[in-house]
């Protein structure tokens, strides 16, 4: 996978926000069907993702365009993915995974409706997000489950999932969490995964926080960010973009 610095998340129900995203300067956007949908909206945002998937690439975008489906476990992943697996997609971007047994089974639908579309083998990739107790103690595992695998997610961010499920507080410093994201890029640079995301600041207002847990989150390995408005792209593209002194010293 190529480095993403920013990937920008665009409920996907909501066709026209997805131009504003890629007007942001994001390098990827993330049609979600998960979080920000509501459900009584999931099924037509099924079909207006396929849409905009369509319509992005006919207007010659060329940010990746990844979605976030349901998770297996709500009953609703199967249908998103028949849906929404379709020429021009990136890959899937995967939330609440809970072991690598779950990853093959992904692998293998996506497999099949892949052949299904005409696609390329092994065309759709995946990332992971890492949410849940099980997931993180088994990340090693996930991430050499299938090739498909381009990225993992740390998401321990203000109100993370995976902070409710463990039970910590996050403050500013990130001691609490630090092993945790340090635990995702020892997993990811083992796996071969160079490209590893963090995320997911939900504050919009305080920016400053946003940039100090970039900058922190860079300095632990990390190469992007994944966030949720149009205002944290700028600030996530210029952290995560090289300095000349680091381009020249990889280069010698």
């Amino acid at each position: 996978m190529k480095p993403y610095r920013s990937m920008l998340f665009v409920p996907g129900h909501k066709p026209t926000w997805a131009a504003k995203a890629v007007a942001a300067g994001a390098d990827a956007v993330i049609l979600d069907l998960e979080d920000s949908v509501p459900a009584a909206d999931k099924a037509d945002a099924r079909k207006t993702v396929r849409e905009t998937i369509g319509r992005l690439r006919a207007e010659g975008v060329r940010a990746d365009i990844w979605v976030r489906p349901n998770s297996v476990d709500s009953g609703l992943f199967g249908a998103d993915v028949e849906e929404v697996v379709t020429d021009g997609l990136t890959g899937l971007f995967l939330p609440k995974v809970f072991d690598a047994r779950e990853i093959v089974r992904i692998d293998a639908v996506v497999s099949h409706i892949e052949a299904r579309e005409g696609l390329e083998a092994g065309t759709v990739g995946l990332i992971v997000s890492f949410e849940t107790a099980v997931s993180m103690a088994h990340c090693e595992e996930i991430a050499a489950a299938s090739p498909r695998i381009a990225s993992l997610l740390g998401a321990t961010g203000p109100s993370a999932d995976v902070g409710r499920e463990l039970g910590f507080e996050f403050t500013p410093e990130g001691l609490e969490t630090l092993y945790l994201r340090s635990r995702i890029i020892l997993a990811a640079r083992a796996a071969g995964l160079h490209h590893p995301v963090s995320g997911v600041w939900q504050d919009l207002a305080d920016l400053d926080g946003f940039r100090r847990f970039a900058e922190d989150n860079r300095r632990l390995g990390y190469r992007g960010m994944v966030v949720i408005h149009p205002s944290h792209v700028a600030i996530a593209n210029e952290v995560f973009t090289p300095s000349p002194e680091t381009v020249d010293h990889y280069r010698r």
